[in-house]
């Protein structure tokens, strides 16, 4: 049994089938990249995986424990408990600009644990919030930045407070809605550092989107083509890039030329 497994996720929006029996597993510390083209599923794809969509059948488990059905979970006790397992960065950052960077991060580390501590849920906190997040703007390299505002941040140190954010929690999923779309080649390559570092110095499992093949590339252990909401390859990086299937290498092509 892997780590994280998703079985036979479909999911429609009225006569529109979206999602098409997806299947894929991960290993603990793995990183995996979806990819394919604009309306093919991918971020429908993240956003159900995040309880942000519902799914009409199929089934997700980390470590044999469920995390999401059609029928699971309904309660908001249940998704409370359940979506502290992922942290989510979004394309847009979506940083509040009327606050801080430390403020971006502990506010909804307030929120989540007055949620948890309202529906009897215990605390994800080992220290006071103060000391989490001045953590982890240590580790995002951002400790100088405590006191900006979003609007004084560049493209890649809004990303990374964006990420310290999704990462307040201590999930078993970082995902990534595209993470470099809306950077420059030089922030791209920043952005791409600071995945990399998270991989290899906190082993964090990390599901991104993106349409960066070069990224795909080189930060994936593993590769998911989606294609009209059907799974056409997955796998190593090398096997997904070298594949010889049509619908694979019109895709690739296309991609690749822009890079």
């Amino acid at each position: 049994m892997a780590y994280y497994e998703v079985k036979n996720i479909n999911k429609s929006f009225g006569k529109n089938q979206v999602l098409k029996d997806i299947n894929f597993s991960l290993e603990k510390g793995e990183v995996i990249s979806i990819i394919g083209r604009s309306g093919g599923g991918k971020t429908t794809l993240l956003r159900s995986l995040n309880y942000l969509e519902s799914i009409d059948d199929g089934t997700v488990t980390l470590n044999d424990e469920l995390l999401l059905s059609k029928d699971y979970p309904k309660k908001a006790k249940e998704v409370i408990s359940k979506r502290t397992h992922y942290g989510l960065v979004f394309q847009s950052f979506n940083l509040f600009p009327q606050y801080t960077v430390f403020e971006n991060i502990a506010i909804p580390l307030k929120l989540m644990e007055a949620k948890r501590k309202k529906t009897g849920l215990p605390s994800l906190l080992t220290k006071s919030i103060q000391e989490e997040v001045l953590d982890l703007l240590t580790k995002m390299d951002l400790a100088n930045k405590k006191d900006f505002y979003p609007s004084q941040l560049s493209g890649g140190q809004s990303q990374r407070v964006a990420i310290a954010r999704a990462m307040a929690l201590k999930p078993d999923i970082l995902c990534f809605d595209e993470p470099t779309s809306a950077l420059d080649p030089e922030l791209t390559g920043e952005v791409l550092k600071v995945i990399q570092e998270l991989k290899e110095k906190y082993h964090l499992t990390m599901i991104i989107v993106t349409h960066e093949m070069s990224f795909a590339r080189k930060i994936s252990d593993k590769v998911l083509f989606l294609d009209a909401g059907e799974v056409v390859e997955f796998g190593d990086p090398a096997k997904v890039f070298s594949s010889t299937r049509e619908r694979t290498r019109e895709f690739l092509s296309s991609y690749l030329q822009l890079e």
